[in-house]
């Protein structure tokens, strides 16, 4: 059994974002592994660990040019087996699915598993995409992955409760919050390890992306907090009415 972790190179939640023409600007940006992705990585992991025999590798890829490769190697550092990068800027998410299935199609993965979204762009839309385009059972939502008896056995979050599930391979597991409790750290032999383990670059297959970014814009400056007495209830609701218009 292979599995198959896609992936995102991302900036940093505390980094500060800065546009300079209409471009973002990368200056002082530390990149790092998507959470969600992390999180499925992690899992992956902990399957392969818990089912010798059974879990053959434990594989990343990611579509992005070369500077994303430090980022790649964190994974290997993590404890991944091997690394596929496409060769590409990841125009849009239909763009880095579409790269992503014939990496698949000719790997032949048995499980793959995608952070639910980006911490970027907040999609949410690869892991189905590449389901589409396989053809492969996906399932979103997904909170834990486990084997028994040499079965898949998928837990998914739904209104109310949870559910269980068990499917035929291959599929694409779509990956939450609580598919791992806390994101694997590279110890100072896994990054050791990481400097040869062997990253494969392939070059991207020719699809067109679907959207192009027109622009960019930093959201409006938050007005100064206003402090309202406690004693003029009225006031509160006055400005709620009349200014704001929110009730």
């Amino acid at each position: 059994m292979k599995i198959l972790v896609c992936i995102s190179n991302v900036p940093d939640t505390t980094t500060r974002i800065k546009f300079v023409e209409n471009k973002l600007d990368t200056t002082g940006i530390q990149w790092v592994i998507n959470p969600w992705d992390e999180l499925s990585l992690t899992r992956a992991l902990e399957l392969k660990d818990n089912n010798p025999g059974q879990v053959e590798a434990v594989t990343v890829a990611h579509v992005g040019p070369a500077s994303a490769e430090p980022t790649i190697r964190k994974a290997l550092a993590i404890g991944a087996d091997s690394a596929i990068r496409i060769n590409a800027e990841p125009h849009d998410a239909y763009f880095v699915a579409a790269q992503l299935a014939e990496v698949i199609k000719s790997e032949q993965f048995d499980i793959i598993m995608c952070g639910i979204e980006s911490s970027d762009f907040n999609g949410s839309t690869v892991g189905s995409m590449i389901a589409e385009f396989l053809q492969y059972p996906s399932v979103s939502a997904v909170s834990n992955i486990s084997i028994e008896n040499g079965d898949v056995i998928i837990t998914r979050e739904i209104d109310g409760g949870k559910e269980i599930l068990s499917l035929p391979l291959p599929f694409v597991a779509i990956v939450q919050k609580g598919i791992a409790k806390e994101p694997g750290i590279a110890a100072m032999r896994g990054i050791m390890m990481a400097r040869s383990k062997p990253i494969k670059v392939v070059e991207p297959t020719d699809v067109e992306p679907l959207t192009d970014v027109v622009s960019y814009e930093m959201p409006p400056e938050k007005e100064a907090c206003r402090f309202i007495d406690a004693d003029k209830p009225g006031e509160l609701i006055d400005i709620l009415q009349n200014e704001e218009k929110i009730i």
